[in-house]
């Protein structure tokens, strides 16, 4: 699978709530290639900021070309990110990384798919393609978004840490208090909540799949700022690590340490 780097334009954006915006992109060759789970580097008009900023895919319309990134605004980038409308042209860089493996969700499989604050947005494209049974477990630590936009592909559960919504908690408070079962996890998050996953997985003899989440810089492996332990030895540092964005973000769970 070729890189692509081109100029995308905007063809919407809309803003979902405490700084969660939604922008779909043109960009047929990149949009061809994507797989759930990958992602793509945008870049800013701003000279000072040479890095480019990686954001998760969160759907695709291969038909159309078109490319949906759902992002939290964190930063000058993503802040610019923010203001631009239909029309507005983007560098981008794509598709990166390795996606979630579909064969692992087949059919007569049941699926938990767990995605944790802007985590969330990577697991919608999974749901649209996995054809096994699918339980979808959100978790946020406050306001919604997306939820409502996964109930045409599985039954959805949300956890908030507030309790507003949803079983109050984490993501495997709302499995428990359920009483849900599966055979396979792929979940997506912050570190703890993946980290809990792995364990959960473990006791319960579940393969488990699990996107990390990580500052990247380069976005292409060159750099190293973003690894994570693993058990065996990269051939690129020749230390036990991975580098997320090369290597992964997806990971078989056994695969990486916390």
């Amino acid at each position: 699978m070729a890189k692509v780097k081109e100029i995308a334009v905007v063809a919407s954006q809309t803003r979902l709530g405490d700084d969660v915006y939604s922008m779909w992109i043109k960009t047929k060759e990149i949009t061809a290639q994507a797989e759930p789970g990958q992602f793509v580097d945008l870049y800013t008009k701003d000279g000072a900021k040479l890095l480019p900023r990686p954001i998760s895919i969160c759907e695709t319309d291969k038909d159309k070309g078109l490319l949906r990134l759902v992002y939290r605004v964190v930063g000058g980038g993503t802040e610019e990110f923010s203001h631009y409308k239909e029309g507005d042209s983007v560098e981008v860089l794509g598709p990166l990384g390795n996606g979630f493996p579909l064969e692992a969700g087949g059919k007569g499989k049941k699926a938990f798919l767990i995605g944790g604050g802007i985590g969330i947005p990577p697991m919608l494209e999974l749901a649209k393609h996995l054809p096994c049974e699918k339980q979808v477990v959100l978790g946020y630590r406050d306001a919604l978004f997306l939820n409502e936009e996964f109930h045409p592909y599985g039954d959805t559960y949300v956890a908030t840490e507030d309790g507003s919504s949803g079983t109050k908690g984490n993501v495997l408070d709302a499995i428990r208090e359920h009483g849900l079962k599966g055979d396979v996890i792929f979940a997506c998050g912050p570190t703890p909540m993946l980290k809990a996953l792995k364990a959960y997985a473990f006791e319960n003899e579940m393969e488990c799949y699990l996107s990390l989440e990580e500052k990247m810089a380069c976005g292409i492996g060159a750099c190293l700022a973003c690894v994570c332990k693993s058990k065996s030895v990269d051939e690129h540092s020749m230390v036990h690590n991975k580098r997320i964005c090369k290597d992964g973000p997806v990971f078989k769970a056994e695969e990486v340490e916390f």
